[in-house]
């Protein structure tokens, strides 16, 4: 019977049937069996044993001081668990064995496996390992300490943070809220100038309509008296002459009285404050491809300080190299999102040029208008100072030429602005539902006098 089986049989035996637990001053009855007294209510006479209700006379009951002796030893020395015993031979383990960190048995001292180990006594090595976990109990309750201290720091810095964000969330949306206001104010400003710039130019072309109409009635009647007269015989026609063309034209002068031309160039600029620094935001390196210029086309690239290859000695030339005019594409292929660029014209007072997007399969061979129909959205300048959109049909004559284009394509809502990027006023735009497929970057000077166009750090100019 190993260990574990004697401790249970002996726990059997030292407790009571009654209460169920140890023996707390055992009686013996006449039977043999055994019970506390505590737990059993006086009574004179006989009474039925616990166990097998054999009738024993109360005057027999005997203290059974033996029994209280080995109830109180269980008590004090509860019977080892199955933990606490060796698994291959069931023993008490009692050592410890230090090469394989684990406790022992007697036996398996003696074996093969931890004779060359060494080995002390259970309750050495719980006092050594006592040490050991004190020193790492004092450790662990320092790092603790620190965790809580640092812990505190945190949810004090988190509170810092999230004080400052609530503060930086409130000063952006007070700012954006006087922004607006000021662009409001901004919009009412250039809207009155507009209305002011409208008034003055509308008042001067109807004065000089007036103008022109009341003399225009004035020439008409004299013409109905030329007529008139002139249907007369000849000494009727003469007779009075001298006061005929005095009443109309003084000094019997035919001179006529034109009003000066008003100018119809807008000076109120359609500029938004803080516009170029949101167009910047999508800012790209546009590209010229090579592959794609004009053969005449020079482009050099400044980093590298290099000319990108055109082919000029003969060379047959790809299906994608304009050949028609001296143009360009950017090597980007746009589908989706919002893209700007910018564009530099180191330009002659001739110059004549063409900037925007086109579709990545347009005629590179044949001569065709630069129209959205044909697959071109470009605005164009000739002469320096006239602009205009392809195919618009009044062109707009500018104060400065512009030194420096940007373009803004928003792919998904259809929309392509180009911009004067020295003082960030709106040039044109063009807006549809949506384009017909992907773009590309569009450049075009259109002859050898025009000066340089600079994108990125590519310089193109027609070779003369």
């Amino acid at each position: 019977m190993d260990a574990v089986e004697l401790a249970r049989k002996l726990q059997e035996e030292a407790t009571c049937s009654i209460c169920l637990d140890y023996f707390t001053d055992p009686v013996m009855t006449t039977c043999g069996h055994n019970f506390c007294q505590k737990k059993r209510r006086k009574r004179k006479g006989s009474f039925p044993c616990p166990e097998c209700r054999e009738l024993s006379p109360q005057r027999n009951l005997r203290p059974n001081r033996l029994l209280t002796k080995v109830a109180e030893m269980v008590r004090q020395h509860p019977s080892p668990q199955s933990r606490d015993l060796c698994q291959v031979h069931r023993e008490l383990l009692k050592l410890f064995c230090e090469d394989d960190q684990r406790p022992i048995c007697i036996i398996c001292r003696e074996s093969q496996e931890h004779r060359p180990h060494r080995v002390v006594p259970i309750e050495e090595a719980v006092q050594e390992y006592k040490l050991k976990l004190e020193e790492d109990m004092e450790h662990l309750r320092e790092e603790m300490t620190k965790t809580e201290e640092l812990q505190a720091k945190e949810e004090h810095t988190l509170a810092e943070w999230q004080e400052k964000v609530k503060e930086r969330r409130e000063r952006i949306m007070v700012e954006f809220e006087k922004m607006g206001l000021f662009l409001m104010e901004e919009k009412q400003r250039l809207l009155q100038a507009l209305k002011k710039e409208e008034e003055e130019t509308v008042a001067k072309l109807q004065e000089s309509t007036a103008s022109l109409k009341q003399q225009s009635h004035s020439l008409e009647r004299l013409l109905l008296q030329l007529e008139d007269r002139n249907e007369h015989t000849p000494l009727q026609m003469l007779q009075d002459m001298k006061g005929l063309l005095s009443r109309y034209v003084p000094s019997s002068s035919l001179s006529v009285q034109y009003p000066e031309a008003t100018s119809i160039m807008l000076k109120t600029i359609c500029r938004v404050p803080g516009q170029t620094e949101v167009l910047k935001s999508f800012q790209e390196d546009v590209v010229p491809d090579p592959s794609t210029a004009y053969p005449y086309l020079l482009l050099y690239e400044s980093r590298q300080r290099r000319y990108l290859s055109t082919p000029m000695d003969g060379t047959p030339c790809g299906k994608d190299r304009f050949l028609a005019y001296p143009c360009a594409v950017g090597q980007e292929i746009y589908s989706s999102g919002r893209h700007y660029w910018e564009v530099g014209m180191n330009l002659t007072g001739d110059a004549l040029w063409a900037l925007g997007v086109c579709r990545d399969n347009v005629s590179r061979r044949n001569r065709v208008p630069k129209s959205p129909e044909n697959g071109f959205w470009v605005v164009q300048l000739c002469k320096g100072k006239r602009y205009a959109p392809a195919a618009f049909p009044i062109p707009i004559t500018l104060a400065e030429p512009p030194s420096h284009m940007g373009i803004f394509l928003d792919f998904e809502a259809g929309e392509l602005a180009f911009y004067n990027a020295n003082d960030g006023s709106h040039l044109h735009s063009y807006s549809q539902p949506a384009f017909p497929g992907p773009l590309q970057p569009f450049f075009c000077l259109g002859a050898p006098k025009s000066g340089q166009m600079v994108i990125s750090t590519v310089t193109l100019w027609v070779k003369g």
